[in-house]
């Protein structure tokens, strides 16, 4: 599962105090991490990232449904060739995709192609430039069919739980043929 964001999304002052508490975190459990602390990691940090957000910070650029369907168009563009998508949401302000890469290849060059042609083709629309997304991303291995299981849900229950309507969201599931 692969997580990345707009680059307005986030306040500066809730990212430097975030970084600050992961390094300090990291510090005290070095890796390699067991199940249980790569949960901690992920209860306490990705959860709130996650809360932040949904909150709606930014410019939520995928708002408009053009513009997010970008987004989405570039998921699947490769779908069945590079990877294999399961399901993905492009919220107003970030994206969760689920999915699993075929052979060859490489989850960094997947990643960058996603967010490399979506940056071109969102900024030649709306006429702006310099950086659309974040620099990096976050990616979480699946470990079994319970946790892919809660991450499908994740991503089909998010639009709900940042209360956002219908329109304000691309969601996308193979299992429910939902768009």
């Amino acid at each position: 599962m692969v997580t990345w964001r707009l680059a307005d999304s986030m306040p500066a002052t809730v990212l430097t105090q975030s970084k600050s508490e992961r390094e300090a975190w990291i510090r005290t459990h070095p890796k390699p991490w067991d199940t249980k602390t790569a949960e901690e990691f992920h209860r306490h940090f990705s959860e709130r990232n996650d809360h932040w957000l949904d909150k709606g910070h930014g410019s939520c650029l995928l708002r408009n449904k053009e513009i997010a369907t970008v987004v989405a168009d570039a998921i699947l563009h490769f779908d069945g060739q590079r990877y294999e998508i399961d399901s993905f949401v492009v919220m107003p302000n970030h994206v969760h995709v689920l999915f699993r890469l075929l052979p060859t290849h490489r989850l960094e060059d997947v990643v960058k192609s996603w967010k490399g042609y979506s940056a071109r083709e969102i900024n030649r629309r709306t006429r702006q430039g310099g950086p659309l997304w974040q620099e990096d991303y976050w990616d979480r291995l699946i470990r079994d069919e319970e946790h892919f299981r809660r991450c499908r849900e994740y991503i089909l229950e998010n639009p709900a739980k940042a209360k956002l309507n219908d329109g304000e969201v691309v969601l996308f599931s193979k299992k429910n043929k939902t768009e």
